[in-house]
């Protein structure tokens, strides 16, 4: 929205603010939205809203009073006020709308169907053999979605999902590269027939609802920012599983690069003439890993995996990693010392007046890329993210 002139609180809060202008709606409903949201239960009130978000009160009545024909807020109560009568206070609706969030891994698929809150209403795990083929695997995930909706929301139309009113579509998220922009899947590691597949297209046609697709740790990384995370500023999260990758948060949004190839962390090499990697180079972060992994050393894994973190902190200075993926699953204690012990060795040597970088485990255990892909919907609705 470059070259919008947007008013300004003028506290110098750092809160975002609102542009009085009909060409920008949708951002000064977003704006309202989040505001409603992180009031939860207690509400907000219009005049404060007006204040928070630098929008006129008239501006402020009229997206409100829009919210609550389509159902999105509703009255929570009334407020004292310093004067005059009292104030009506809104909350949001977090039935009125939900979102399919879908993890393809390698050899499994987990879908969680969440409401506004990003509460999840209902669940579904299945084996999965991402390279059986593209109709195989689609067939799987038609299946999968439509029973999650079915049971958490009832059946749309003649059985659509494009029947079902509150729900806004479908995320899907697995392994990289693939480009965000135009859901087409590049040369998933190890997968190559997926090279070139418009997925989300495809999902759409399928579906009948609108589809977004990002790799996994981006919508992890996503996830976790509106989760509370962001408020940290930048962080990392490292996804190890049956691959490994990183989803990078910069200044509170997620950095995907110029070409949506940000994060292949796992194929940054550290071993020159080492092992060979699925990728096709030798000694990658990932192939060590899994290596360690494969042997039953998670300490070697570990320590495999915090000098590709210490690259990462070194490159980037960001203020926090979090790990996830079921291998980090199956030894937490193992991974978060292991990493952690890296970086407070690399922080000594370097002498940094801030100490180490923490590292911790993700929330959200094995389903935060479900939820974060649920959420590639969920958070540009609260004017969160770039969906």
């Amino acid at each position: 929205m470059g070259g919008v002139n947007r008013t300004s609180t003028g506290m110098g809060s750092g809160l975002p603010t609102g542009a009085n202008l009909g060409a920008v709606r949708s951002h000064n409903t977003a704006l309202v939205l989040g505001l409603l949201r992180d009031a939860g239960a207690e509400g907000i009130s219009r005049l404060e809203l007006a204040e928070r978000t630098g929008l006129t009160p008239q501006a402020v009545s009229k997206i409100t009073a829009r919210l609550r024909e389509d159902g999105y807020a509703a009255e929570a109560g009334r407020r004292a006020s310093t004067g005059g009568k009292p104030r009506t206070v809104l909350r949001l609706v977090p039935e009125a709308g939900h979102a399919v969030g879908v993890h393809l891994e390698r050899d499994a698929l987990r879908a969680v169907l969440v409401d506004l809150d990003g509460a999840v209403v209902a669940e579904r795990r299945a084996e999965l053999d991402l390279g059986a083929g593209a109709e195989a695997v689609l067939g799987m995930v038609l299946r999968v979605v439509e029973e999650l909706v079915g049971d958490g929301l009832g059946p749309g139309d003649e059985g659509g999902l494009s029947g079902v009113g509150s729900l806004l579509g479908v995320g899907v998220a697995l392994p990289g590269p693939l480009d965000h922009v135009r859901g087409v899947l590049h040369r998933v590691t190890g997968f190559p027939s997926w090279d070139g597949f418009p997925l989300r297209d495809v999902l759409e046609t399928r579906l009948g609802v609108p589809v977004v697709v990002d790799k996994d740790t981006n919508a992890a990384a996503l996830g976790l920012s509106v989760g509370g995370e962001g408020v940290c500023g930048s962080f990392a999260y490292l996804h190890l599983g049956t691959g490994l990758g990183a989803g990078l948060v910069i200044g509170g949004n997620v950095h995907r690069g110029a070409r949506t190839g940000a994060g292949e962390f796992g194929h940054q090499v550290i071993q020159l003439d080492g092992p060979p990697c699925s990728c096709g180079n030798r000694g990658c972060v990932e192939a060590l890993c899994l290596a360690a992994v494969g042997r039953g050393e998670p300490g070697e894994a570990a320590r495999v995996l915090g000098v590709g973190a210490a690259n990462l902190v070194g490159l980037l200075d960001i203020d926090a990693v979090l790990l996830g993926g079921r291998t980090v699953g199956a030894a937490p204690e193992v991974y978060v010392r292991g990493v952690g012990e890296v970086l407070e060795a690399r922080a000594r040597r370097e002498g940094a007046g801030g100490g180490s970088v923490p590292v911790r485990l993700a929330a959200g255990g094995e389903r935060v890329v479900a939820e974060g892909a649920a959420q590639l919907l969920l958070a540009p609705l609260f004017g969160r993210g770039e969906g």
